[in-house]
């Protein structure tokens, strides 16, 4: 059994100005001068950008120049543009600046980043997901006049990813003032020794670094603890003798509130640094106590309750709104997410932002954190559809070619960022590496007699024995896959003993034979919950977990059925960008909600998995188009669709049926009913007749779906779900006519905060004259804006949509649109309204203050 015990703390830095003679964190995310263009000297002091385009970050040019199916595009990342983008800043200092250490610290630049201030080069970051700061002091003016900090990002490589990655400064910068002696960057780490109902013992690290070359005396460390209700519940004093070493302290904290996926508890810590008593330094912190234990024959358990993990993957963006994501955009995704019963992540497969960890935190969120996709070898791109492979060397350069001299640092500062987030659980230094190493795979075809699409349907054999012999003849030497998984699992466990390391891996018989899978404490296994029996008996001690998991439901039913699975992680929670093609398919909506933030079929099935409520929902085939046929001799069968040349085949295997919201159809038309509930019973109904009642548990060895093959007739069709016999929910689809009469708009929020950064998503539906949504009359619509508030992307949600986000107008899908609404720094009313031809819905306000 391997056990995990500690407690998590969130490093928080408030993104105002704090006017005080200490820490002060200034927002430096407003107007900067931006060029996509390449021009000689744009990082000299004096260089005259009077030209440039005046804009605010987080930034993402390549969502705002839009999807282009010809030219340097390519299908890995979105059909998207990359290049080379510059951004410049003035800014201003007092003469009491001078005293301070200054910095500058970015939380994401896509990719390559060069910063230079007046004119003096700082530095480089290659990967585009870390976040990094630079020291500014030893290079500013203090008398009021300019100072120019200036960025270079080189993304020539627009195929340097499988999936959409964004360009630019997509993530909020901070300016950041402090003493010369100060608590440093990711300084303060917690853990917890022990933790009971009656007692959590807190143990804090706290690292001082030393700007000057001035000695100190006289210093200590203050630390409170406030509980969420703002009530102090202790405090201690530690004197400092030696700044060069970590400061040590333990804190009592009685009758802890655990942090849970149901109960997020959080505190606070706040830290102060003094000298001669007087606060230099200062940080505040926002943690939660709990448990996490991993058990090899039963599982997952979170502060000593089994809990299945019902996780999914997510990519780093956001749709409309490309990689520069507001928080409240990630607030509502969750919340989402949440919603439907899901209550952990893996972030796919990249460091995501410091926002989302905060929403996590905050909702209970459990996260599987993951540093590479790659490393030290590409894995192949492509340019016209998903597994073609033909994105040129020149277009897909990335961060392989740089992996053995950034690996380490870019890994450690992942994990001292994120250490003391709550919501993470777990640490993963890679996915499906395997491929890039063709020793794996060729010895996996040649142990199992492969079949085709690398074996996904096999049960392999484990023989180690067997596979060793096989292996070590494809592989003569050391196995560099398996030398670099153990140095960056000593990297991980230099910085943080208190979480596992995990991986996720396509080849697991492979990986336990080779080493791989014995250098990390959990094995994550990709789409290969056929093995999770035969590995289990293999390697009794093993830790097992569905890392990245088809979205059907044998997937779920193979880890249910299994205490000694820890969970699984769907592909996936919302649509993203990237892997996709051929035009104009610019992304895949292989998930639970789509861009827009709309259900899709998938995610109502996994709801009623998921969560105990009643429900039932139901969509509609002709018997023509459906995977699933009937026969009163052999009942319901199913015959798999797979995806049509030239795109790879078993991308099938990704996708949902094909099926409608709709019930309109041709008179007496075959239609195949399928029907998503948790009930007992579900009973339909076709204008108010009796159609048959059938038992979910006639369906629960097959696909758990409850169907009807039934006749078209216009009118409603409306599906009953029963418990015990008593009508618990349901689901009605009404025949619609094509004309629009009405346009139902809503918003998430009545009132959002004036600070520049809130978010409101505004609805529409597309109504007929009986009020039911049209489905299958597309239109144009366009959004009107006014008061101060600012129009930061529509979208209809579909994966085929590569109309620009950056409008007012755009077409609807299934009769459903979107429009983002952002404060300004202005309060007042935000009035928004939308139009189809001389349709227009009612206006709705929105408060901003």
């Amino acid at each position: 059994m391997k056990h995990f015990l500690y407690l998590t703390v969130i490093i928080f830095i408030a993104s105002c100005s704090k006017k005080d003679n200490f820490r002060i964190v200034e927002d430096f995310n407003q107007n900067w001068k931006f060029s996509l263009a390449n021009q000689s000297n744009s990082e000299a002091f004096n260089f005259d950008d009077t030209n440039w385009r005046t804009l605010n970050v987080p930034h993402d040019w390549s969502i705002e120049k839009g999807y282009q199916k010809e030219g340097e595009t390519a299908s890995s990342t979105g059909f998207v543009v990359g290049g080379i983008g510059w951004y410049r800043k003035s800014f201003t200092l007092k003469a009491e600046d001078k005293e301070k250490y200054i910095s500058v610290q970015f939380d994401g630049v896509y990719n390559n980043s060069e910063v230079w201030i007046n004119g003096h080069f700082l530095g480089k970051r290659p990967n585009g997901y870390s976040s990094f700061s630079y020291n500014l002091s030893d290079y500013l003016k203090f008398d009021g006049s300019k100072n120019v900090i200036a960025v270079k990002v080189y993304r020539k490589a627009y195929a340097d990813s499988r999936w959409y990655t964004g360009s630019g400064i997509y993530r909020k910068v901070q300016l950041i003032k402090q003493s010369k002696l100060h608590i440093a960057q990711w300084g303060v780490q917690i853990t917890t020794p022990e933790v009971s109902e009656e007692k959590a013992v807190v143990h804090i690290n706290t690292k001082l670094e030393n700007a000057s070359t001035k000695v100190f005396s006289n210093l200590s460390l203050n630390y409170k603890i406030i509980d969420n209700n703002g009530n102090e519940i202790t405090k201690n004093d530690k004197e400092i003798s030696n700044i060069d070493e970590i400061a040590n302290i333990e804190i009592d904290i009685k009758n802890p509130k655990l942090w849970s996926t149901k109960t997020a508890n959080l505190y606070k810590l706040e830290v102060k640094l003094l000298q001669n008593g007087k606060i230099i330094d200062n940080s505040t912190e926002t943690f939660g106590i709990r448990i996490i234990d991993f058990d090899a024959n039963k599982g997952f358990f979170l502060n000593g309750k089994n809990v299945k993990i019902k996780g999914v993957n997510l990519h780093h963006e956001a749709g409309a709104v490309g990689a520069a994501v507001p928080k409240a955009i990630w607030e509502y995704r969750i919340k989402k997410l949440k919603s439907i019963g899901v209550n952990a992540i893996r972030f796919a497969h990249n460091p995501h932002a410091i926002e989302l960890l905060e929403v996590c935190d905050a909702e209970g969120m459990l996260v599987m954190n993951e540093a590479f996709d790659e490393w030290n070898v590409p894995k192949k791109k492509s340019k016209i559809h998903i597994g073609d492979n033909n994105a040129s060397e020149e277009s897909a350069i990335a961060y392989p070619a740089v992996f053995d001299e950034w690996a380490e640092r870019d890994l450690k500062d992942l994990i001292r960022r994120d250490f003391n987030h709550p919501s993470v659980f777990m640490w993963s230094i890679g996915n499906e590496i395997e491929w890039t190493f063709p020793h794996y795979p060729k010895t996996f075809a040649e142990v199992n007699a492969k079949s085709s699409d690398q074996g996904y349907e096999l049960v392999p054999t484990y023989d180690e024995e067997v596979i060793k012999k096989v292996f070590h003849k494809n592989m003569v030497g050391k196995d560099p896959l398996a030398t670099i998984a153990k140095k960056l699992t000593k990297w991980v466990k230099e910085v943080d003993t208190t979480r596992p390391v995990t991986c996720g891996s396509v080849l697991p018989s492979v990986g336990m034979a080779s080493g791989y899978g014995k250098t990390v404490d959990v094995f994550g296994f990709n789409y290969r919950a056929t093995e999770y029996d035969v590995a289990h008996k293999t390697y009794p001690n093993l830790v097992i977990l569905g890392s990245e998991n088809w979205g059907n439901y044998d997937e779920w039913k193979s880890v249910k059925e299994r205490d000694f699975v820890s969970g699984i992680f769907v592909w996936t929670g919302f649509a993203y960008l990237g892997e996709a093609g051929p035009w104009p398919r610019k992304g895949l909506n292989i998930s639970f909600f789509d861009y827009a933030g709309f259900k899709t079929p998938r995610g109502h099935f996994y709801e009623t998995l998921w969560k105990d409520d009643p429900k039932v929902y139901m969509v509609t085939t002709p018997a023509s188009e459906s995977e699933f046929s009937f026969s009163e001799k052999n009942g319901w069968k199913f015959d798999m669709q797979f995806t049509p040349p030239p795109v790879w085949k078993m991308l099938r295997k990704w996708e949902w049926y094909k099926v409608y919201p709709k019930w309109k159809y041709e008179n007496n038309e075959a239609i195949v009913v399928q029907a998503y509930t948790n009930c007992e019973e579900a009973e339909l109904f076709l204008n108010n007749k009796s159609l048959g009642k059938q038992k979910l548990a006639d369906f629960k060895e097959t696909d758990n779906i409850i169907k009807w093959l039934v006749p078209y007739n216009k009118g409603e069709l409306k599906v009953i779900g029963y418990n015990n016999g008593i009508k618990a929910d349901e689901y009605i689809l009404n025949t619609t006519s094509k004309i629009v009469s009405k346009i139902k708009i809503k918003s998430t929020k009545k009132q959002l905060k004036a600070d520049g950064y809130d978010v409101a998503i505004i609805k529409i539906n597309l109504l007929d004259e009986n009020g039911n949504l049209i489905t299958d009359n597309e239109q144009e619509i366009t959004f009107n804006l006014s008061g101060p508030g600012k129009n930061i992307g529509v979208d209809n949600g579909w994966e085929m949509n590569v109309q620009p986000h950056k409008t007012n107008v755009t077409k609807t899908h299934q009769g459903k649109a979107i429009l983002i609404v952002q404060s300004t720094n202005e309060k007042g009313s935000i009035l928004v309204s939308a139009s189809v031809k001389d349709i227009k819905s009612n206006d709705l306000a929105i408060l901003s203050k």
